[in-house]
């Protein structure tokens, strides 16, 4: 098993090389099997396509990003709101540099996105799990108490969409985008924790 995993590890590492040099259409799976000293064959042992070459490089890429955006959550010293808005944001512009500084990962995001939708919904039900451990810890710190946290979660999704994957939705520039991200926090945070909401309203006010 272990030697099975180095060499699946081997492919996508190759595969990756491959993808952003030259992209993810115009690699073949031939290619990355030379890149890995082994026959096409061989390679089709371990995956059987291209595209669950691309999926299994997605996987583990924001597997490392959801345990970052788990530690943003439950960030000691920092209210809902900010550990809230740390989160979104965080998903924001990581996206939005990642794909602006290699076109070719939105090339394989878009691929990924239309022919494996199962995968978008993983990512989607992770990070619903991370928002809700966000609310968990507000409601322990006395911050605020929400019944159906599972819910909201997803309604906090289906309100911030358009900012999980920017360039797959919209032509507009990191700063109109953050400041739309910016008014719909507000919105969000008036509805979670009042106060809270209200506390930066008079701080941005001053």
């Amino acid at each position: 098993m272990a030697e099975k995993d180095t060499v699946r590890d081997q492919i996508v590492e190759a595969a990756k090389k491959r993808f952003s040099h030259f992209g993810y259409a115009k690699t073949t799976m031939a290619e990355v099997a030379g890149d890995c000293a082994m026959s096409p064959g061989n390679l089709y042992r371990f995956f059987p396509g291209k595209l669950d070459i691309a999926e299994a490089i997605a996987t583990e890429d924001y597997s490392k990003h959801l345990d970052h955006l788990r530690k943003i959550a439950v960030a000691p010293g920092k209210d809902a709101r900010q550990r809230l808005h740390d989160l979104l944001f965080e998903e924001l512009r990581r996206t939005y540099h990642k794909l602006e500084k290699d076109p070719r990962a939105y090339q394989m995001a878009r691929v990924i996105s239309e022919e494996r939708p199962k995968f978008a919904n993983w990512m989607l039900e992770n990070e619903r799990k991370i928002l809700v451990e966000l609310m968990e810890e507000a409601e322990r710190r006395g911050e605020f108490s929400i019944a159906d946290k599972e819910f909201t979660a997803e309604m906090v999704q289906a309100a911030t969409m358009k900012f999980r994957y920017p360039q797959l939705w919209s032509k507009l520039t990191l700063p109109k985008l953050e400041r739309e991200l910016e008014g719909v926090m507000d919105l969000i945070v008036r509805g979670l924790c009042p106060n809270a909401g209200a506390e930066h309203t008079a701080e941005a006010a001053e």
